[in-house]
């Protein structure tokens, strides 16, 4: 007879007990959060426990989901999982997450860490939710964080205030990080990568690694402690980012050396020691711009190559208006005299973040020069922030066009009839277009 297990941290039941007791719906699941990473997570937790609680103080989206709703578009999958589990009674969601935390055992944080304008990681969002779980946090709870924070976050900052609102210190503490991407969340979730877990202690190791090895297909890697699990999420990031500055600044190169560096780039990438990125008008979205700064601003060490990688990245919108500028300059065009097509938003195809997205400055800046700019993103409904005028791909023909640059490369730019149009000047920040059989004057970013 299996033993009732309610509790994972600290239980003295057998291992085998506690999976069943998770995967009973035993040990209740709170997921705070119920963002576009939050409400997959939620939904998984879901499938695999039949317990859980989703907490977001937006009351729309509470509304939403425990109508059997699905306020993220375009997960694969996610609608009809998350209409399932609210029929049966498996999900639910609560805009009071001090309620959610009364209930649960298992308590998974997936909130937003921006940072300030001082570029410092702001862990206000997250320390309010902590202080929420710890004031109903009873001996045996465990509680994991998913969401990206500089490291050193949970054995400094988390667990001290844990302690503080629960009144004891029984409880367990894991960060294990997202490894999640928008429009393959739930396969993201299920296993297409390792699962990362590491605890302030070794006993909240060992939980957060029965739970996810509930949760993947895929191996549960066990790291050291808590701080190495959030230095890996970091370093992740950190490692494109740099390496995106790299191909950045080899693309600089093209015109003096005289050769397609995205050539030379490919081919050197055939030998197994090399992995350079592809380069491109910048550098977007909620992760990559970020979390450098999540070791820059936050430690001693002086960080150069970092601080150095972002100042390139950061770059490549000017260089994009630059080389725009240069190229009408030889066609006898002034910028202040031209409408110009800005194809793509949004920071990366397919999703509808615009967060640090390079179309920002790209559209500020040659706004500035006087141009007339149309904004063209097909997940996106208005163009609100930027300084441009949204239209819809299919406007395009209806303008006067002296200038296109893309951006994005949305699949339903591939569409876009060039021979439509008379000359243009065209910027390919994506190696994406194929204008070859037009007479459009093209400069390809990295290729010349």
């Amino acid at each position: 007879m299996s033993v009732q297990v309610h509790t994972l941290y600290g239980s003295d039941a057998p291992e085998r007990d506690q999976r069943a007791a998770f995967r009973s719906g035993q040990v209740p699941v709170a997921v705070y959060g119920l963002g576009k990473m939050g409400l997959p997570l939620a939904a998984v937790y879901a499938d695999v426990s039949g317990n859980v609680v989703g907490a977001d103080v937006d009351r729309e989206v509470v509304e939403t989901v425990n109508a059997g709703g699905c306020h993220v578009k375009r997960e694969p999958g996610l609608p009809e999982l998350v209409a399932d589990l609210v029929e049966v009674g498996d999900l639910e969601a609560t805009d009071d997450p001090a309620a959610a935390a009364a209930d649960a055992a298992v308590h998974v944080v997936i909130v937003p860490t921006p940072i300030t304008d001082g570029k410092e990681a702001d862990l206000s969002i997250l320390k309010s939710v902590v202080e929420d779980i710890g004031a109903g946090l009873d001996p045996g709870d465990l509680v994991v964080v998913e969401c990206t924070v500089p490291p050193r976050t949970c054995e400094d900052v988390l667990a001290p205030l844990l302690a503080e609102a629960a009144g004891h210190e029984e409880f367990g503490l894991a960060f294990c990080p997202e490894r999640t991407s928008s429009g393959r969340a739930l396969d993201d979730i299920r296993g297409a990568y390792p699962k990362v877990v590491g605890g302030i202690d070794d006993e909240s190791t060992r939980a957060a690694e029965l739970v996810y090895d509930q949760l993947t297909d895929n191996e549960v890697l066990a790291v050291s402690d808590a701080t190495t699990a959030e230095a890996v999420k970091v370093f992740e990031g950190l490692y494109r980012d740099v390496n995106i500055a790299l191909a950045n600044e080899l693309a600089t190169f093209t015109d003096e050396l005289g050769i397609d560096v995205n050539e030379a780039i490919e081919t050197a990438n055939t030998q197994p020691f090399c992995d350079i990125h592809s380069p491109g008008a910048g550098v977007g979205g909620h992760c990559i711009p970020y979390y450098p700064y999540f070791v820059i601003n936050e430690f001693d060490a002086e960080a150069r190559l970092l601080r150095t990688a972002r100042e390139v990245n950061d770059s490549m919108p000017g260089f994009t208006v630059e080389t725009l500028v240069r190229e009408l300059d030889a066609e006898g065009v002034s910028p202040g005299d031209t409408t110009v097509a800005l194809l793509g938003l949004t920071y990366r195809p397919g999703v509808e973040e615009t967060r640090a997205t390079p179309a920002g400055p790209i559209a500020e800046r040659l706004s500035a020069l006087g141009a007339e700019v149309l904004a063209v993103d097909p997940m996106l409904d208005d163009a609100e922030g930027f300084a441009a005028e949204k239209v819809s791909q299919e406007e395009l023909y209806d303008r006067d066009l002296d200038a296109a640059v893309l951006v994005t490369a949305h699949e339903e730019f591939d569409r876009i009839e060039w021979k439509g149009f008379d000359p243009l000047v065209v910027v390919d920040g994506r190696q994406s277009l194929d204008l070859a059989d037009t007479d459009h004057r093209v400069y390809t970013i990295g290729s010349g």
